[in-house]
């Protein structure tokens, strides 16, 4: 139990340095947590002029959707954070556009929230980053096709093979090889390793199973 003089010294602090106490305190906890290996174990409220949006997320939303996503938020107030990456002086979004753009269109929500948004942070270079955003996409059982192919044409280029997107996207061999066609990633290796998609595919799934 917190003792009565330790929280009226937290509630001094919080009068006289407001956001930027909380942010320090939240900071101070989640180093001290038994679940720090959890991002959502340290939320922070930046300023959304702060957070700027990715380049390659597949997931949209309808914008019925988008209005009840402002409505939720309007009377729940946020119940999820944003998942960024810091980038030098800007937090780049992995995933939560959605939130952070109503934040951002509703002024009367963004007044409420003093023009700030809650974050948490994930440490990653750009091909986890982006395998991050589709499993937080795939999960809620919304992204485009178009946008995945896109986005598998970028992790290829970045390095990655067959197997390692098949596990760390949560895809099974055949959905891949369609998703390199639409990409025009399958173009690339006409006539090198494999004669149709049927070899390709057990290929994939016996490398997935060694690994």
């Amino acid at each position: 139990m917190i003792n009565k003089e330790i929280k009226e010294l937290i509630l001094k602090e919080i009068s006289e340095k407001g956001i930027e106490f909380i942010n320090e305190l939240n900071e101070f906890v989640y180093k001290n947590s038994p679940f720090k290996n959890n991002p959502v174990s340290y939320v922070r409220w930046v300023d959304i002029k702060e957070v700027q949006s990715n380049d390659y997320n597949p997931n949209i939303v309808a914008s019925n959707e988008l209005k009840l996503l402002a409505v939720s938020i309007k009377h729940d107030g946020f119940t999820q954070p944003i998942v960024c990456i810091k980038d030098k002086s800007h937090y780049i979004i992995v995933d939560g556009f959605h939130r952070y753009y109503v934040n951002k269109v509703y002024s009367e929500i963004n007044k409420a929230n003093n023009g700030k948004v809650p974050i948490v942070i994930l440490n990653k270079n750009i091909n986890d980053r982006m395998a991050s955003t589709v499993r937080h996409n795939r999960a809620r059982g919304k992204h485009t096709v178009n946008g995945m192919g896109q986005l598998i044409y970028k992790m290829i280029g970045n390095g990655w093979d067959d197997v390692k997107i098949c596990n760390e996207l949560g895809l099974e061999p055949d959905e891949l090889i369609r998703l390199k066609n639409i990409s025009g990633v399958a173009k690339l290796f006409e006539g090198k390793e494999y004669s149709n998609a049927w070899e390709e595919s057990y290929s994939i799934k016996k490398r997935m199973e060694k690994k």
